[in-house]
C-alpha cells in the first residue's frame, strides 16, 4: 500500500479546461509526465463548516489568511478503511495541509466524541491537539460532500518532487446523507467546468511546462470546489429556508 502524505506546503493554480483541451493537453505532457500509480480514482470529501457558513464565507472574502476543514476518503469507505481529518489553510498564496488518519467510523463520529479513545501516532498528535482546538472553537458539522474522478500526473522517474499536475472531472455535491460510504453520488456543481486543472509546486514551473500553456492557450483561473458549491447551491438553499 502507497503510504499518504500527512503535511503538505506547495502553491496550487487552477485552470478550466475542456475535455478537448484536456486530450490536447495530455499528448504535450506525455514526454515529460506520466499518470501516477493511482489511474482514475475518485476522491470524495465531506466539508464542516458553522451553521451560518462562516469559514466558507470568510474564504470567498480572500483574505491573507483562511482556512478550510474536511473528513476525505480515496474511494468510497467502509466503517474500517482509512480516511483523514484535514486542515487545509491558505497563507499569502501558500497551501499548507495537515492531516491525521483514522478508520472512517472514527472519522466521521469524530466531530461527536468529546474524548476519542482511538490511538494516535505520536507523530500526529500536534495536528490531532490542531483539529479538536478548530473544532471547540468553531463548533463545525458536515455541511455538503464534494466527489470528483482525479487523474494526477507526475514527472517522469522522479518520484520525489514538489511538481504535480492534476484534472478533475465530474465534480459534483450532495448535502443530504453525508455518510460516504453510501457511495459518491450527487449533482454537478459546475456543469459548465468539464475539467478541473490543478498544478501543484512549491518553486517556479519547469520552463517546458509553461511553454505548452503557453502554446495551447491555456491560462490560471480560479475555482474553488467548496466556494463554488456553496455560492451556485449552498447559499440559495439558505435563502429558500429564510424565505
Amino acid at each position: 500500500m502507497v503510504k499518504l502524505k500527512r503535511v503538505f506546503e506547495r502553491k496550487e493554480k487552477k485552470y478550466l479546461l475542456s475535455l478537448a483541451d484536456f486530450e490536447l493537453l495530455s499528448e504535450f505532457l506525455d514526454p515529460y509526465m506520466e499518470e501516477d500509480q493511482f489511474g482514475l480514482h475518485t476522491i470524495i470529501s465531506v466539508y464542516y463548516d458553522t451553521d451560518d457558513y462562516r469559514m466558507i464565507n470568510r474564504s470567498i472574502e480572500k483574505p491573507k489568511y483562511k482556512e478550510k476543514f474536511r473528513l476525505r476518503s480515496y474511494g468510497v469507505p467502509q466503517n474500517s478503511s482509512e480516511a483523514f481529518l484535514e486542515i487545509k489553510k491558505k497563507v499569502r498564496g501558500v497551501v499548507y495541509k495537515r492531516r491525521v488518519a483514522l478508520s472512517y467510523e472514527a472519522a466521521k463520529n469524530y466531530h461527536l466524541a468529546k474524548n476519542s479513545q482511538e490511538a494516535v501516532a505520536h507523530k500526529d498528535q500536534q495536528i490531532r491537539n490542531e483539529i479538536d482546538w478548530l473544532i471547540a472553537r468553531q463548533k463545525i458539522t458536515p455541511k455538503v460532500m464534494i466527489a470528483y474522478d482525479r487523474r494526477a500526473y507526475q514527472l517522469r522517474d522522479e518520484q520525489e518532487t514538489d511538481f504535480r499536475v492534476t484534472f478533475d472531472f465530474n465534480i459534483r455535491y450532495r448535502t443530504n446523507d453525508l455518510d460516504i460510504s453510501h457511495g459518491s453520488q450527487g449533482k454537478l456543481v459546475a456543469p459548465d467546468v468539464e475539467v478541473l486543472m490543478e498544478v501543484k509546486a512549491l518553486g517556479a514551473y519547469p520552463v517546458w511546462f509553461t511553454e505548452i500553456l503557453s502554446e495551447l492557450g491555456i491560462y490560471a483561473g480560479t475555482f474553488s470546489k467548496y466556494a463554488q458549491t456553496y455560492l451556485r447551491h449552498l447559499s440559495k438553499e439558505e435563502m429558500q429556508h429564510v424565505i
